[in-house]
């Protein structure tokens, strides 16, 4: 009998005035993206980090950035979760659409919407494409960091079950529907492992190279080890992280979205695997130019 890790009693909402509630993973969020801000001013400061010494941009035109980021984020999370997960039941409930507040967000919607927001903001602003994306690629790990970690208060987008030693028992009925485990059931923390590979690995390899070996000057370097390494983390996680209930059904438990036999896919990982190809191809262009 392995002994699991009780949840820890943490409750999503920070505090709340009449009906306005402050919750963990907005805080998230405004947080993450305040930090990344602050990443890219600290390197726009520094004009030998890019290219030709010269930085890319003044750091007074970081508010418009920002602003754009965040609409893409919001309006590519939930279109991306509309279209990716849940097609079927937003056509038939189309008001619900825009009803951020009920929950559900992509990641891999929000990168794409970030992706168009990025490519407008440098052609409005006649800044080089590769050397914007490398600053926001550079500066996006603190967010998935702290998004993560609010994923695991929100005790959401748990694991499948496991009898390790670092499996929790995470609250909830759902979480504890395990017909094969007797007694509680214990799952894999995925939020954590997402957030230790695709916040605090992936961050500290962006930053290291951008700040020590002069990668903002290849341009797409840094975008394209951010695309494959979130990628390959969010791949490799999936094989553990529990699948949405509205995919899992009673011949298809496991949610397998491309099924190969014993093997299959989940949509993250079918989701996942773009983000490889397209970060594999962006490293060996920006290391093959002069």
């Amino acid at each position: 009998m392995f002994a699991a890790i009780p949840f820890p009693e943490i409750d999503p909402v920070i505090f709340q005035i009449g009906p306005v509630a402050i919750r963990w993973y907005a805080l998230a969020y405004v947080v993450g993206i305040a930090i990344g801000w602050q990443i890219i001013a600290f390197a726009l400061r520094r004009p030998r980090l890019w290219f030709n010494d010269t930085a890319i941009m003044a750091p007074a035109k970081l508010e418009d950035l920002l602003t754009y980021i965040a609409i893409g984020v919001i309006a590519g999370g939930r279109l991306g979760y509309v279209l990716f997960y849940r097609p079927g039941y937003y056509l038939e409930n189309p008001i619900e659409i825009p009803m951020i507040w009920t929950g559900g967000l992509s990641f891999h919607g929000g990168f794409l919407g970030v992706v168009v927001a990025v490519w407008l903001f440098s052609k409005r602003h006649s800044i080089a494409l590769p050397a914007l994306s490398d600053a926001i690629a550079m500066a996006a790990t603190p967010a998935v960091l702290l998004v993560r970690l609010a994923n695991f208060i929100n005790a959401e987008l748990w694991g499948r079950p496991t009898d390790l030693p670092w499996a929790v028992i995470f609250p909830g009925p759902e979480a504890q529907d395990c017909p094969a485990v007797v007694g509680a059931c214990a799952r894999h923390p995925s939020q954590l492992y997402e957030a230790g590979l695709e916040g605090l690995l992936l961050g500290a390899i962006l930053l290291t190279l951008a700040f020590g070996f002069g990668a903002l000057k290849r341009g797409w370097l840094l975008t394209g080890i951010f695309f494959a390494g979130y990628g390959l983390s969010r791949f490799a996680v999936e094989f553990v992280r529990q699948p949405d209930a509205f995919f899992q059904s009673p011949d298809n438990p496991l949610g397998w979205r491309l099924d190969f036999g014993e093997w299959g896919l989940t949509m993250g990982q079918i989701l996942s695997l773009p983000m490889i190809i397209v970060g594999a191809a962006l490293i060996v262009l920006a290391l093959r130019k002069r």
